[in-house]
C-alpha cells in the first residue's frame, strides 16, 4: 500500500501526461502581447481580481492607470492602497454611483463618458502598461457608451498595452475581442443571509 506521501503508478501516469500536456502547451506559447481581459459574470470578485493584477505589475516596476466607471462616487479601500504606490499609479473615479442609486440616466451617460475620455486619455500613453476599465461592461450594459468605439479604441491600443474591463453582462462583441475572459459564478453570497458589507471584505 502507498504511503502517505507516496503515489501509486496509475498516479504517476496521470501526473506525468498532464505535466507533458502543459510542457507542450507552453512551449507553444511564444507571442508577447499586451492583452485585452475581460471578468464578467454575476459573481463577486470581478474587481478584486484585476486589482491583484495590478498590484502584479506594479511590483514589476510597471506603471498602471485605473478608471472607475460606476463605483466612483464610493469609497474603497483599493484607493488609498494604490496612493502608496506614487505616480506609479494614477486612479480615477469617475462613476457617480450605481444606476439604481443615481435614478438619473442622463448624469449617468454624462459620468460614463467622462470616464471614457479618461480612458481613452490613459490608453493613448505610451508610459503606462496597464490599464483597468472598472465596470465598463456595466457602462456598455445600459448603453451609456457606444460600443463600437469602445472596440474601435480596443482593437487599436498599443500593442504591448494591458487593458482589463471588468462587471457583469459583459457584451458579446467584447468577449469575442478579448484574449482572456473570466466569468465569476455566484454559487452563495452572505448579502442573502442577511450579512452587512464588512471592512476587508467589500471595502
Amino acid at each position: 500500500m502507498p504511503g502517505k506521501y507516496e503515489m501509486s503508478a496509475e498516479d504517476k501516469t496521470k501526473t506525468q501526461k498532464i505535466k507533458t500536456a502543459y510542457e507542450k502547451r507552453k512551449s507553444a506559447a511564444t507571442k508577447e502581447k499586451g492583452l485585452i481581459m475581460v471578468h464578467t459574470g454575476p459573481g463577486k470578485g470581478k474587481s478584486t481580481a484585476a486589482m491583484g493584477m495590478l498590484l502584479r505589475a506594479l511590483r514589476q516596476g510597471m506603471r498602471v492607470g485605473v478608471v472607475q466607471f460606476i463605483k466612483g462616487a464610493l469609497h474603497e479601500g483599493e484607493t488609498d492602497i494604490f496612493q502608496e504606490f506614487g505616480d506609479q499609479a494614477e486612479w480615477y473615479r469617475m462613476g457617480e454611483g450605481y444606476h439604481w442609486m443615481t435614478q438619473d440616466p442622463d448624469v449617468d451617460k454624462k459620468a460614463a463618458r467622462m470616464g471614457w475620455e479618461k480612458s481613452l486619455e490613459l490608453m493613448n500613453r505610451p508610459d503606462l502598461d496597464m490599464v483597468l476599465l472598472d465596470e465598463i461592461n456595466v457602462a456598455l450594459r445600459l448603453d451609456q457608451l457606444p460600443l463600437n468605439k469602445v472596440l474601435d479604441a480596443l482593437k487599436n491600443k498599443r500593442e504591448m498595452l494591458h487593458v482589463i474591463c471588468t462587471g457583469r453582462g459583459a457584451k458579446p462583441e467584447l468577449i469575442e475581442m478579448a484574449d482572456m475572459v473570466t466569468e465569476m459564478k455566484m454559487v452563495k453570497h452572505h448579502y442573502r443571509s442577511g450579512i452587512k458589507p464588512q471592512k476587508g471584505i467589500e471595502f
